[in-house]
């Protein structure tokens, strides 16, 4: 990962860790903006729908780069995407390195 992107990423994490507690990784971020972006604010979800919130982190991550488009909210809030491009085939160092990109841009850090 360029030096510049893990300095502002570590610089975002511990922003992040004065309002969320220590340790915050990756996957713990993605969470925090599932919940966000679902708008209801933390309660407690099931394991499905802790996947769920991370999936829609990472779509929400990623419509700005033309991966997904925004469809709307169910009657529940959820927020649905369509798969509007294919994700390139990366490794997982680049897909990390998108993924922590897309969230430094989220946050505008």
């Amino acid at each position: 990962m360029d030096l510049d992107v893990g300095q502002r990423f570590q610089k975002l994490k511990k922003h992040l860790e004065e309002d969320f507690g220590p340790d915050l990784n990756l996957q713990s971020i993605l969470f925090l903006i599932g919940v966000q972006e679902y708008g209801k604010g933390y309660q407690k979800f099931s394991k499905d729908q802790k996947v769920d919130l991370m999936h829609v982190a990472i779509c929400t991550l990623l419509e700005p780069h033309g991966y997904y488009e925004f469809k709307g909210r169910d009657e529940d809030n959820w927020p649905h995407f369509e798969a509007k491009d294919t994700l390139p085939n990366l490794q997982a160092e680049e897909q990390t390195e998108l993924i922590t990109l897309a969230i430094l841009d989220y946050f505008e850090f």
